[in-house]
């Protein structure tokens, strides 16, 4: 698979991003998802951030919406059923395991880190972790890589 297809990030968009987080952006290497209005939904990270510290979640979440969408999911506990549903549905959780090494493969198209190695985000590939991670994965990379951030996407009504 070929490098995934972001815009570099722009001293703009750095901006945008460090506003939407409340603090400075670390790391960034491009804006994997955009909003419709063109503001940053989706950051793809170093594995490594500036100051030498591993960081596995390549695509975080980033805009105020869609991060405070996936934070009402997961206070309303659909992790618990998510996790079900991989455990019972044999087909989602075989593209689970497919989204899981896509994301490896992305983050390692930036740089590999050998204290991440096998290791990608959100709890793949087992389990449902973080909702935050699946979301930001499903949004860079479009429909039908990620199930269990694609459900989420859905179910939150979330439409950037």
């Amino acid at each position: 698979m070929s490098r995934p297809p972001y815009d570099p990030p722009t001293e703009a968009d750095i901006t945008a991003v460090s506003a939407q987080l409340g603090r400075e952006a670390r790391g960034v290497v491009g804006i994997a998802a955009r909003a419709s209005d063109g503001s940053p939904a989706v950051v793809a990270t170093a594995p490594r951030l500036p100051d030498g510290s591993p960081f596995p979640t390549f695509y975080y979440l980033c805009h105020p919406e869609a991060v405070a969408a996936a934070s009402r999911l997961e206070a309303a506990g659909v992790m618990v059923e998510y996790n079900d549903l991989l455990a019972e549905d044999e087909a989602v959780r075989a593209q689970y395991l497919r989204a899981h090494a896509q994301y490896i493969e992305d983050r390692s198209s930036v740089g590999d880190v050998p204290e991440l190695a096998g290791v990608s985000a959100g709890g793949m590939p087992n389990r449902v972790k973080c909702l935050h991670a699946l979301i930001g994965h499903a949004l860079a990379a479009g429909p039908g890589v990620n199930p269990i951030g694609d459900i989420a996407i859905e179910r939150a009504g979330l439409t950037l």
